[in-house]
């Protein structure tokens, strides 16, 4: 119903949504801020508490992934496309606008700011709400083997019976809903951008055709991949996006300013790392301005929207790790590596803005789906690196594809860790479908505002699934030191479970 809306209203659908949408970050962007705050520090005190040495399954178990490929799998899932979309679109955008008006345009006080913000708005707290649900849905999976669902975390509030029941898959079908309008609209934008590249570097022609070409050929690669199973498709996919985004930067490293990006990366950790606490609850209150609302509160509220999935998958990939491992790798490597990211890329287009007039702010501004190849026109060999762009943006459409219809299959098959193959196709070409719709009618942008607002509702759910993990988590400590008392008689109280199963050995 609601892509209904999105596709055949766009207009009416899309002023309802955005005006919904506008006002629930004018009177919550207080409580968006507060709660994606709160996630990275309870994930903290978990990975640094007595809970930290839990395992994501048995307590022999061991990580199913290298830590390469874990970490190739978590950046496809959770950034895939939108970090080469915005990694020089949104520093080139603060660069025009810069956050909360303290610094005046296209000076070199808003390039520095610019870099700060970028690297706040995919650092940790960008990855605090996928990681919590990650957590919580991994530990009631491979811990205590249990269906992977929203509905199984909360059955301890809801309850067992035929009303619980109710409600519990209520939620569940809730997350699948946000799953399949959020990846519809994330592959759209991405097909818009290949478009776009293709438009500006090679001349062709921005419109439906090409782009129900590029959705095909997606689709046929997503079911290729699908056919291949998680730790062929997707891992190999993965991996090779590592590998072509890590080339990528590196040639633009050396080809660009190197040493004012190496500079810049440094001074841009540190006025991140510096100003952590202000950014994560800086509402610009007596400024008035709009700039948090259009840019971290709505990036707040589309990670809580888009947790559901970008969680089970991460779930579903880190079996076997410790909870401190979890929350240690999530929360630093993929920030990590955003940040050199938005550092090459950003740095790169505000030199070639700030010193060379190379004009990417203005094109950013006029067309942004064309600012990556903007600046790649700017470089040595600007047609090999377009089309190596290109080939990067299309892998992580193909990934993100994979792991939403791998997700969604999970979702609507009672939680099962290897869902169906004809399920997951069938899935896949659901989304496709979508997503072909959505880019004809114009609606992508409108449901991309409607999905957004199933955050606010959500953030409560996520409280609750919070409040049971604790539970849960004390219960278990409390089981497994149990059984170690009882082959030890010398385990002193308080204990770790290390310490215990040391003494016992």
């Amino acid at each position: 119903m609601l892509v209904g809306a999105g596709a055949f209203f766009p207009d009416s659908f899309g002023s309802a949504a955005g005006a919904a949408l506008g006002w629930v970050t004018m009177h919550f962007g207080w409580f968006y801020l507060l709660s994606v705050f709160g996630f990275v520090v309870i994930l903290f005190y978990l990975a640094l508490s007595k809970y930290g040495e839990i395992r994501l399954g048995a307590p022999d178990s061991v990580p199913d992934y290298s830590f390469f490929s874990w970490i190739s799998m978590l950046l496809a899932a959770g950034f895939g496309v939108g970090l080469v979309f915005y990694g020089i679109a949104e520093p080139m955008s603060h660069y025009l606008n810069p956050p909360h008006g303290y610094v005046d345009g296209e000076t070199a006080a808003a390039a520095r700011q610019a870099v700060q913000y970028s690297f706040f708005n995919w650092g940790v707290h960008q990855w605090a709400a996928f990681a919590i649900v990650g957590l919580i849905i991994g530990f009631f999976q491979f811990r205590r083997q249990e269906p992977g669902l929203v509905s199984t975390v909360l059955s301890p509030l809801t309850g067992t019976g035929a009303t619980g029941r109710k409600l519990g898959g209520a939620f569940d079908v809730f997350a699948v809903v946000a799953t399949v309008m959020g990846i519809a609209t994330s592959l759209g934008l991405g097909v818009l951008q290949i478009n776009g590249g293709l438009s500006y570097q090679f001349g062709f022609a921005e419109g439906i055709k090409w782009q129900a070409i590029i959705l095909s050929g997606m689709f046929v690669a997503y079911m290729i991949s699908a056919v291949t199973g998680l730790d062929k498709g997707i891992k190999i996919l993965s991996n090779i996006n590592m590998g072509l985004a890590i080339g990528l930067m590196v040639y633009i490293l050396i080809v660009g300013p190197t040493l004012m990006i190496l500079e810049s990366i440094a001074q841009g950790m540190g006025d991140y790392l510096q100003n952590f606490f202000v950014m994560s609850l800086q509402t610009a209150t007596f400024e008035r301005s709009e700039w948090a609302r259009e840019w971290t509160i709505f990036y707040w509220a589309w990670v809580i929207a888009w947790s559901p999935f970008v969680g089970m998958f991460i779930a579903r990939i880190s079996r076997g790790r410790t909870i401190r491992e979890y929350v240690f790798g999530v929360l630093i490597m993929p920030p990590l590596l955003a940040c050199l990211w938005i550092g090459v890329f950003g740095t790169t287009a505000l030199y070639l803005d700030l010193f060379e007039g190379a004009g990417i702010a203005a094109a950013t501004d006029d067309n942004i789906t064309t600012a990556l190849f903007v600046m790649f026109g700017t470089l040595p060999f600007s047609d090999i690196i377009s089309v190596i762009g290109l080939a990067l943006i299309f892998v992580f459409l193909v990934t993100s594809a994979d792991s939403a219809s791998y997700i969604v299959s999970q979702m609507t098959d009672r939680g099962a860790i290897h869902p169906p193959l004809v399920k997951r196709l069938t899935w896949g070409g659901l989304i496709a479908a979508i997503c072909l719709t959505l880019i004809v009618t114009g609606g992508l942008q409108a449901l991309q505002a409607g999905v957004v607002l199933a955050a606010l509702p959500f953030t409560f759910i996520l409280y609750a699934m919070i409040w049971v993990l604790f539970r849960v988590l004390a219960d278990d400590r409390r089981k497994s030191l149990e059984a170690l008392y009882q082959k030890h008689d010398n385990v002193p109280v308080g204990a770790s479970i290390e310490e215990a199963r040391t003494l016992n050995e």
